[in-house]
Protein backbone atom coordinates (compact mmCIF):
# COMPACT_ATOMS: atom_id res chain seq x y z
CA UNK A 1 0.00 0.00 0.00
CA UNK A 2 1.05 3.53 -1.07
CA UNK A 3 1.30 6.44 1.51
CA UNK A 4 -2.15 7.73 -0.34
CA UNK A 5 -4.00 4.31 0.83
CA UNK A 6 -3.90 3.47 -2.27
CA UNK A 7 -2.33 -0.26 -3.85
CA UNK A 8 -0.42 -0.25 -7.11
CA UNK A 9 -1.34 -2.86 -9.70
CA UNK A 10 0.84 -4.42 -11.30
CA UNK A 11 1.37 -5.22 -15.01
CA UNK A 12 1.76 -8.82 -16.12
CA UNK A 13 5.43 -9.26 -17.19
CA UNK A 14 3.90 -11.06 -20.53
CA UNK A 15 2.64 -7.21 -21.54
CA UNK A 16 4.27 -4.61 -20.72
CA UNK A 17 2.53 -1.47 -21.22
CA UNK A 18 3.81 0.89 -23.41
CA UNK A 19 1.76 4.21 -22.49
CA UNK A 20 0.70 3.54 -18.83
CA UNK A 21 3.25 4.17 -16.35
CA UNK A 22 1.54 3.14 -13.36
CA UNK A 23 -1.94 1.82 -12.39
CA UNK A 24 -2.97 2.48 -9.05
CA UNK A 25 -6.36 1.40 -7.02
CA UNK A 26 -8.26 2.65 -4.08
CA UNK A 27 -10.85 0.91 -1.91
CA UNK A 28 -13.41 2.06 0.82
CA UNK A 29 -15.71 0.29 1.99
CA UNK A 30 -18.38 3.03 2.92
CA UNK A 31 -21.63 2.91 5.54
CA UNK A 32 -24.49 0.77 4.03
CA UNK A 33 -22.32 -1.76 2.81
CA UNK A 34 -21.03 0.50 -0.27
CA UNK A 35 -17.54 -0.44 -1.96
CA UNK A 36 -15.75 2.19 -3.56
CA UNK A 37 -13.14 1.44 -5.87
CA UNK A 38 -11.16 4.28 -7.87
CA UNK A 39 -8.67 3.16 -10.13
CA UNK A 40 -5.94 5.76 -11.62
CA UNK A 41 -4.11 5.53 -14.34
CA UNK A 42 -0.77 7.34 -14.88
CA UNK A 43 0.51 7.88 -18.65
CA UNK A 44 -0.17 8.70 -22.08
CA UNK A 45 -4.14 8.85 -21.69
CA UNK A 46 -4.37 10.23 -25.32
CA UNK A 47 -2.37 6.67 -26.43
CA UNK A 48 -5.17 4.72 -24.56
CA UNK A 49 -8.34 3.31 -26.49
CA UNK A 50 -10.99 4.45 -23.31
CA UNK A 51 -14.37 5.51 -25.21
CA UNK A 52 -16.39 8.55 -23.50
CA UNK A 53 -18.87 7.55 -20.95
CA UNK A 54 -22.59 6.85 -22.65
CA UNK A 55 -25.60 7.90 -20.72
CA UNK A 56 -27.19 5.83 -18.27
CA UNK A 57 -25.15 2.73 -16.95
CA UNK A 58 -25.76 0.03 -19.13
CA UNK A 59 -24.89 -4.23 -18.96
CA UNK A 60 -23.05 -5.43 -21.62
CA UNK A 61 -21.33 -8.56 -22.61
CA UNK A 62 -17.14 -9.04 -23.06
CA UNK A 63 -16.16 -5.69 -21.86
CA UNK A 64 -12.76 -6.99 -20.89
CA UNK A 65 -11.78 -7.29 -24.26
CA UNK A 66 -10.89 -3.40 -24.39
CA UNK A 67 -10.31 -1.31 -21.23
CA UNK A 68 -11.91 -2.69 -18.47
CA UNK A 69 -11.45 -1.91 -14.75
CA UNK A 70 -12.18 -5.39 -12.84
CA UNK A 71 -13.23 -6.13 -9.21
CA UNK A 72 -13.36 -9.98 -8.57
CA UNK A 73 -15.18 -10.60 -5.06
CA UNK A 74 -14.92 -14.10 -3.24
CA UNK A 75 -15.76 -15.81 -0.08
CA UNK A 76 -14.24 -19.53 -0.12
CA UNK A 77 -14.11 -20.66 -3.50
CA UNK A 78 -17.18 -18.83 -4.93
CA UNK A 79 -16.69 -15.12 -6.28
CA UNK A 80 -18.19 -12.67 -8.35
CA UNK A 81 -16.72 -10.55 -11.37
CA UNK A 82 -17.33 -7.07 -12.17
CA UNK A 83 -16.48 -5.55 -14.94
CA UNK A 84 -16.47 -1.37 -15.32
CA UNK A 85 -15.70 0.23 -18.54
CA UNK A 86 -14.95 3.65 -19.58
CA UNK A 87 -17.96 3.93 -21.36
CA UNK A 88 -19.71 3.44 -17.94
CA UNK A 89 -21.20 0.24 -19.51
CA UNK A 90 -20.53 -2.76 -16.47
CA UNK A 91 -21.32 -6.47 -16.12
CA UNK A 92 -21.73 -8.84 -13.07
CA UNK A 93 -21.07 -12.35 -13.41
CA UNK A 94 -21.18 -15.03 -10.13
CA UNK A 95 -18.98 -18.04 -10.38
CA UNK A 96 -19.66 -20.96 -8.19
CA UNK A 97 -15.60 -22.05 -7.98
CA UNK A 98 -12.88 -20.66 -10.24
CA UNK A 99 -14.25 -20.05 -13.89
CA UNK A 100 -16.97 -22.39 -13.16
CA UNK A 101 -21.14 -22.06 -12.97
CA UNK A 102 -20.74 -18.86 -14.23
CA UNK A 103 -24.32 -16.99 -14.41
CA UNK A 104 -24.72 -13.46 -14.65
CA UNK A 105 -25.68 -11.56 -11.78
CA UNK A 106 -28.98 -10.23 -11.66
CA UNK A 107 -29.17 -9.89 -8.12
CA UNK A 108 -26.45 -6.77 -8.45
CA UNK A 109 -28.09 -3.05 -8.93
CA UNK A 110 -26.52 -0.90 -11.68
CA UNK A 111 -22.90 0.48 -10.04
CA UNK A 112 -22.52 3.93 -9.72
CA UNK A 113 -19.27 4.96 -12.29
CA UNK A 114 -17.60 8.33 -12.66
CA UNK A 115 -14.84 8.60 -15.07
CA UNK A 116 -12.23 11.82 -15.11
CA UNK A 117 -10.03 12.68 -17.66
CA UNK A 118 -6.37 14.23 -18.17
CA UNK A 119 -3.52 14.33 -20.74
CA UNK A 120 -1.56 12.07 -17.82
CA UNK A 121 -4.43 10.89 -15.91
CA UNK A 122 -7.56 8.91 -16.04
CA UNK A 123 -9.61 7.83 -13.41
CA UNK A 124 -12.97 5.12 -13.12
CA UNK A 125 -14.72 4.73 -9.77
CA UNK A 126 -17.37 2.68 -9.27
CA UNK A 127 -19.40 2.02 -6.43
CA UNK A 128 -21.15 -1.77 -5.55
CA UNK A 129 -23.25 -2.87 -2.83
CA UNK A 130 -22.07 -5.58 -1.27
CA UNK A 131 -25.16 -6.27 1.03
CA UNK A 132 -26.64 -7.45 -2.95
CA UNK A 133 -23.79 -10.75 -2.84
CA UNK A 134 -25.19 -14.08 -2.23
CA UNK A 135 -22.79 -14.79 0.47
CA UNK A 136 -23.25 -15.36 4.23
CA UNK A 137 -23.54 -12.64 6.67
CA UNK A 138 -20.07 -12.27 8.52
CA UNK A 139 -18.29 -13.70 5.54
CA UNK A 140 -15.00 -12.95 5.28
CA UNK A 141 -14.80 -11.46 1.88
CA UNK A 142 -11.10 -11.37 -0.71
CA UNK A 143 -11.04 -9.31 -3.85
CA UNK A 144 -8.57 -9.35 -6.56
CA UNK A 145 -8.58 -6.10 -8.49
CA UNK A 146 -7.47 -6.27 -11.97
CA UNK A 147 -7.53 -3.86 -15.17
CA UNK A 148 -7.11 -4.45 -18.96
CA UNK A 149 -5.61 -1.37 -20.75
CA UNK A 150 -5.68 -1.38 -24.74
CA UNK A 151 -3.67 1.01 -26.36
CA UNK A 152 -4.66 3.13 -29.33
CA UNK A 153 -2.53 0.68 -31.31
CA UNK A 154 -4.40 -2.12 -30.36
CA UNK A 155 -1.93 -3.35 -27.66
CA UNK A 156 -3.05 -4.48 -24.45
CA UNK A 157 -1.72 -5.10 -20.78
CA UNK A 158 -3.00 -6.77 -18.08
CA UNK A 159 -2.78 -5.32 -14.43
CA UNK A 160 -3.29 -6.95 -11.08
CA UNK A 161 -2.56 -6.87 -7.14
CA UNK A 162 -0.72 -10.45 -8.20
CA UNK A 163 -0.90 -12.43 -11.12
CA UNK A 164 -0.39 -16.59 -10.82
CA UNK A 165 2.49 -18.21 -12.74
CA UNK A 166 2.32 -18.44 -16.22
CA UNK A 167 -0.15 -16.22 -18.36
CA UNK A 168 -2.51 -13.44 -16.97
CA UNK A 169 -5.28 -14.81 -15.31
CA UNK A 170 -7.61 -12.81 -13.31
CA UNK A 171 -10.03 -15.41 -12.44
CA UNK A 172 -7.14 -17.48 -10.15
CA UNK A 173 -6.97 -17.43 -6.61
CA UNK A 174 -3.24 -15.69 -6.26
CA UNK A 175 -5.00 -12.44 -7.63
CA UNK A 176 -7.54 -12.71 -4.77
CA UNK A 177 -4.87 -10.79 -2.33
CA UNK A 178 -7.02 -8.22 -0.90
CA UNK A 179 -9.18 -9.30 2.33
CA UNK A 180 -11.59 -6.46 3.05
CA UNK A 181 -10.49 -6.12 6.55
CA UNK A 182 -6.93 -4.97 5.37
CA UNK A 183 -8.66 -1.78 3.32
CA UNK A 184 -7.46 1.68 3.94
CA UNK A 185 -9.98 3.67 6.02
CA UNK A 186 -9.48 7.22 6.03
Amino acid sequence: MTENGAWDLICHPATPAQAVRRLEVCVQRAAGGTLKIRYTVHGRIADLKVPAPLAGERRREELWRHTCFEAFVGAGIAYYEFNFAPSTHWAAYRFSSYRTGMRVATEISAPQIAVQSSLERYTLQASLELDQLLFPRGTMLRLGLSAVIEENSGHRSYWALAHPTGKADFHHSDCFTMKLSEMYKP
